[in-house]
C-alpha cells in the first residue's frame, strides 16, 4: 500500500507527500527529520491521506494535489472529494482517503 498525504505546518501551509509507511513518514516529518520543506517549516498535524495501490498511482496524486490552489487544498482538508478537482486528471475511483 502506497498514501499521499497532506500535512499543516505551523506557518498555515500544507505540505503534500508520498510514502508507503505512512505512521513512520510522518513521525519523520515531527521530528523535523523529513523533507527539507518539512525541516523549515514545522510539521503540526496530519490532515488527510488516501490510499492507493501502487507507487506510481500515489506519485500521480501527489503530483497532481501539489498543483493546486491553497484554496483547492484546504477544501481538501475539510473533506472535499479529490473528483471535485482532479477528475480527468486522475483516476479517482484508484485513491480511496483513509480515516485519520
Amino acid at each position: 500500500m502506497y498514501y499521499t498525504y497532506m500535512v499543516r505546518c505551523s506557518d498555515n501551509s500544507i505540505y503534500t507527500g508520498m510514502t508507503n509507511n505512512l505512521e513512520k513518514r510522518v513521525n519523520e516529518h515531527l521530528s523535523q527529520n523529513g523533507a527539507k520543506y518539512t525541516r523549515s517549516h514545522k510539521v503540526i498535524s496530519l490532515e488527510t491521506a488516501w490510499r492507493s495501490k501502487s507507487k506510481s498511482l500515489a506519485c500521480i496524486l501527489e503530483y497532481q494535489i501539489k498543483h493546486l490552489t491553497k484554496e483547492k487544498k484546504e477544501k481538501l482538508v475539510n473533506g472535499e472529494k479529490i473528483s471535485t478537482y482532479l477528475s480527468g486528471k486522475v483516476d479517482c475511483r484508484r485513491y480511496k482517503r483513509i480515516s485519520i
